[in-house]
């Protein structure tokens, strides 16, 4: 789904800085799936104004009772602070130069913009920058956009930002609150030029990944489109499909005075745009589900009244968990071309987390050679937004993922999970995830 930008590269507006809004591409990805059609406010969602429940919220609360304290450092401000309040590893660091935040005059190829994250949160740093912002997966409400201002306080607190709704929240999040990784294509000087791009995930060709990202570590000769400049380019399909630049770190590039880390890891990267589009499918399933169940009861109340058309609203229901299914177990995934290896030691970090069946084995377990993971399954099937879901949901996803997994769907593009990934995957869920239903047992076919 290739996208055209009518504005010139520094003029690119962003209502998020930390995932990048901003869009090039040769190729598009794979076939946009459903969206939710309703508002955000809709009775049974109530983004605006229902109470939430995430970690942001959860430090705001610790730091007005005095439990956690933030410290302001320098030219990082309370980056530092924030990431160890957070708990998220400074190896998660990947970097983007592509002018596309509502503090784009700060960003540059010497000044990039910051991202780190884990599962369920993302924090988006520029140096100099008045702000710091932060997205987190409210385990009922999608995603939650925060922003702290990089002003030395007594008691500082995350404020809520839906401004960001502005760019983060359309098609391609699935129509609810939500994240992407973007990639820009480079832009001549012409000042009729049209910057373009795409969303990437991992059904994304690596050649069309990171325009306008720094890349960190090694990936042997496949082409990607980081590690080059996406503005003012003489040339600007000079370096499409050709082999960027490997860097084994940021040191050189530019100044990394307040950068936690000398790394933008490719294995962070690829991990990032994955989790960011299953961040979106659990929100869009979740809200999908609250409006078919605010609509029956509403249609108890009236006696019973439009129950036939009921019917067709679970349907969607239903679209929305396949479609979750496909996505959580990689039947979609671009195959790599060869060894990806990390900088910055986010592998070894994000591996060590488990949770670990009887045999060791984990979801979170890299492969790094033919695909993301191992164990082609989602490790966000363990997060509390995926735990949250209604009923209807959960019964949903688990009965299609029996489906799938248990060998009954036979056909491409199912058959890329081969019997051995299948078996591997129902017996890591059995041994770590509780509320897996009975009927998952021993697959054989």
């Amino acid at each position: 789904m290739v996208k055209y930008l009518r504005m010139r590269p520094k003029a690119w507006i962003s209502a998020l800085a930390f995932v990048l809004v901003g869009l090039g591409a040769v190729t598009a990805v794979a076939q946009r799936g459903g969206a939710f059609r309703a508002s955000r406010d809709h009775p049974a969602i109530k983004y605006s104004t229902g109470p939430v429940s995430n970690v942001v919220a959860e430090l705001n609360r610790k730091i007005q009772e005095g439990t956690v304290q933030l410290e302001f450092e320098g030219r990082s401000g309370y980056l530092r602070s924030v990431l160890d309040a957070l708990d998220i590893p400074v190896e998660s660091q990947v970097t983007v130069f592509s002018q596309t935040s509502f503090q784009a005059p700060l960003i540059t190829p010497q000044n990039p913009r910051a991202v780190f994250f884990t599962d369920t949160v993302a924090v988006g740093w520029v140096r100099d920058g008045e702000v710091m912002e932060v997205a987190a997966q409210d385990r009922q409400q999608g995603t939650i956009f925060y922003m702290l201002r990089q002003t030395a306080a007594d008691t500082p607190q995350f404020t809520r930002n839906d401004r960001c709704l502005s760019c983060h929240l359309s098609w391609d999040t699935l129509g609810v609150p939500g994240l992407q990784v973007l990639s820009v294509a480079p832009l001549s000087s012409d000042p009729n030029a049209y910057a373009t791009g795409f969303v990437s995930d991992h059904r994304s060709r690596l050649e069309d990944r990171w325009g306008g990202w720094y890349v960190t570590g090694t990936h042997g000769s496949v082409a990607h489109m980081g590690n080059v400049e996406v503005t003012d380019v003489d040339e600007p399909e000079s370096t499409l499909g050709k082999v960027p630049p490997e860097l084994e770190s940021l040191e050189g590039q530019f100044d990394l005075d307040g950068y936690p880390s000398a790394h933008s890891d490719i294995v962070a990267l690829m991990v990032l745009e994955h989790q960011t589009h299953m961040t979106n499918l659990i929100t869009r399933v979740g809200w999908e589900t609250r409006r078919v169940l605010h609509r029956e009861q509403m249609t108890a109340s009236s006696g019973g009244r439009g129950s036939a058309e009921n019917s067709g609203f679970r349907e969607l229901v239903r679209d929305a968990a396949a479609e979750l299914v496909d996505y959580l177990l990689f039947v979609d995934e671009a195959p790599l071309a060869g060894r990806i290896q990390g900088s910055s030691g986010f592998a070894e970090r994000f591996s060590a987390r488990g949770p670990r069946d009887r045999h060791g084995r984990s979801l979170r377990e890299l492969d790094l050679e033919q695909r993301l993971l191992r164990y082609p399954c989602s490790y966000m099937i363990y997060t509390e937004a995926f735990n949250a879901l209604p009923d209807l949901a959960k019964d949903g996803i688990y009965e299609r993922m029996w489906e799938v997994l248990s060998g009954q769907e036979s056909e491409d593009p199912y058959t890329r999970l081969s019997l051995a990934d299948r078996q591997a995957i129902v017996e890591i869920l059995r041994d770590t995830k509780p509320d897996l239903p009975a009927y998952y047992q021993a697959v054989t076919q």
